[in-house]
C-alpha cells in the first residue's frame, strides 16, 4: 500500500512538472482562475498532425508507435493495448515533440508521453472567435427567444475553412444588419443545436428571422456572399 502511494505521488509530481513545462513553452495557457487550455500556437501544430493521423485504424496506431519508439510490431501492439493509447494521444505526442523541438526544449520520451496525455485532457479553448457571444445546447433557445433575428455561426477545431473565414470576420460582422444579433457555437459540443438546425459541417452561417431558420451557407464564405445572404433574409426588415 505504501509503495502504491509512493508511485502515485511520483506520477503526480511528473505530471505537474510536465504541465509546468507546457505552460513555460507556450503550449498551454493557464487563466487567472486556473483554467487550462492549449494555445493557438500549439493548436496550429496539432492541426497538421491531426489532418495526417486522426483517421488511423488500429494497425496505423501500432505502426506509428513502433516507429516512434523503435519497437517490433508485436511490442507496439502490447504497448498500445496495455497503455490504452489512443489516436488522440499519438497526435498529441507528435505535436508536442514538434512544438517543443522548434523551441529547443524537447524532453525525453517518457515526459513527452505524459505531456500527450495532459494535452488530450486539457484540449483547446473554444473555436468561437473572441468577442463573439458563445451559445451551447442549454442557452441557444433562450438566446433566440430574446433575439429572434440572429446570425449564428458554427465553428470547429482543426477546420481550415473555419480558420480562413475568421480572417474575414471583421468584414462579415460589418455586413450583419443593425438590430440583428450575432453569436457562435462550437459545433462539436452542441449536438441538440445541430440536430434542430440540421447542421453537419463547419463553418456554417445560419440566418434566423422571427425565431426560424430562413437560410444558411456552409463552408468558407466570402463577405460578399454573406452580405447577399443577409440582404435576402433581412433586407425588408424594419428596425
Amino acid at each position: 500500500m505504501h509503495d502504491h502511494a509512493d508511485s502515485d505521488s511520483a506520477t503526480e509530481e511528473r505530471a505537474e512538472a510536465a504541465l509546468d513545462r507546457l505552460v513555460e513553452t507556450g503550449a498551454v495557457d493557464e487563466a487567472e482562475d486556473g483554467r487550462l487550455t492549449t494555445t493557438t500556437d500549439f493548436e496550429a501544430v496539432r492541426r497538421v498532425y491531426h489532418d495526417t493521423y486522426a483517421h488511423m485504424d488500429d494497425e496505423g496506431i501500432y505502426d506509428t508507435v513502433a516507429d516512434l519508439f523503435g519497437l517490433t510490431h508485436a511490442e507496439a501492439v502490447e504497448a498500445v493495448e496495455e497503455g490504452g493509447v489512443t489516436v488522440e494521444e499519438v497526435v498529441a505526442y507528435l505535436s508536442a515533440r514538434s512544438f517543443l523541438d522548434d523551441r529547443g526544449a524537447i524532453p525525453d520520451e517518457a515526459t513527452l508521453a505524459m505531456m500527450a496525455r495532459l494535452l488530450v485532457e486539457i484540449g483547446p479553448g473554444t473555436p468561437v472567435p473572441d468577442g463573439m457571444p458563445e451559445l451551447d445546447d442549454e442557452s441557444y433557445a433562450s438566446f433566440l427567444d430574446d433575439h429572434p433575428d440572429a446570425v449564428i455561426t458554427v465553428w470547429k477545431h482543426h477546420c481550415d475553412p473555419c480558420e480562413a473565414m475568421k480572417e474575414d470576420l471583421e468584414a462579415v460582422l460589418s455586413a450583419v444588419p443593425d438590430g440583428v444579433a450575432v453569436a457562435g457555437v462550437d459545433g462539436e459540443s452542441v449536438s441538440a443545436f445541430r440536430a434542430e438546425f440540421e447542421v453537419e459541417v463547419a463553418p456554417a452561417v445560419l440566418a434566423v428571422r422571427d425565431g426560424e431558420l430562413r437560410a444558411s451557407l456552409t463552408g468558407r464564405q466570402s463577405p460578399a456572399a454573406l452580405e447577399e445572404l443577409f440582404e435576402d433574409v433581412y433586407g425588408d426588415r424594419e428596425d
